[in-house]
């Protein structure tokens, strides 16, 4: 397979183009970067830095991924940023290299869809099926777990997870880690409880959106602190894998979780 780039781009001779690639107009690739196959790079990305592109993955224009952090403990480390395959970057995405002091990784995962003027600052790690919504924002090491939905002009604090399939309201600020499987809305975010909708569009079998839906009525309704629900959940709602992750996401944060 061919391939295609514009006459006024500037490809460094280094750079690994895969088959059946296309760079567009003004676009700038440096010498480390990487782009599977069939990649598409559309008018004016700049892609710089050790970074890889997987197959299949649209770059729309003036997307610039893998710059350097704006971590001002920064140093020009040899930090990597890798994008993961069929990911669809819309126009001015930012996504920015790693850190030592983070592991040295900004990752995204496959299927991801970041919408125009998002940002993903420095080791930031992304599961598979994530959605940011347009200029929603991800602080310095946040971890965003698979399927999880980030609504327009969210902020997401350092440090914070997100965690399956959650869904963060437009306009919200997390400053704890969200829940999976939760609805998580508001300055400062405050927790729904289930997201129903979007369990039933992702077909979950109904018994398991019913164990959720009491799991989170323990943990949100009832007059039990944080101890007492994780303890009435695990005796009454065993053998349901959501549900042990609910829980393994509590005890597991360093943060806090969004109530």
């Amino acid at each position: 397979m061919s391939v295609t780039i514009h006459p006024s781009a500037i490809v460094s001779p280094r750079a690994e183009i895969g088959d059946g690639s296309y760079v567009g107009p003004y676009c700038t690739v440096g010498e480390e970067v990487r782009l599977g196959a069939r990649v598409r790079l559309e008018s004016h990305c700049v892609l710089d830095g050790r970074t890889s592109i997987g197959d299949e993955t649209h770059v729309f224009p003036f997307v610039s991924v893998g710059l350097a952090s704006q971590d001002l403990k920064y140093r020009g480390e040899p930090a990597e940023t890798r994008v993961g395959r069929r990911c669809r970057l819309r126009e001015f995405v930012t996504v920015h290299r790693g850190t030592e002091g983070g592991g040295m990784l900004t990752e995204i995962g496959d299927d991801c869809l970041i919408m125009a003027q998002a940002h993903v600052a420095h080791d930031c790690l992304l599961g598979d099926r994530v959605i940011m919504a347009n200029a929603a924002t991800l602080a310095g090491h946040v971890e965003v777990s698979d399927g999880a939905n980030i609504g327009a002009y969210s902020g997401v604090h350092q440090f914070c997870r997100v965690g399956r399939e959650a869904y963060v309201g437009g306009y919200s600020v997390v400053v704890k880690d969200a829940l999976p499987y939760a609805l998580t809305v508001g300055n400062h975010a405050k927790c729904y409880g289930l997201n129903t909708t979007g369990m039933k569009r992702r077909d979950y079998p109904q018994e398991t959106i019913d164990a959720l839906h009491h799991a989170f009525r323990l943990l949100l309704s009832s007059k039990l602190n944080t101890t007492q629900a994780l303890s009435a959940i695990r005796e009454e709602l065993r053998g349901t894998p959501e549900v042990e992750e609910l829980v393994r996401f509590i005890e597991t944060s360093k943060r806090g979780v969004v109530k």
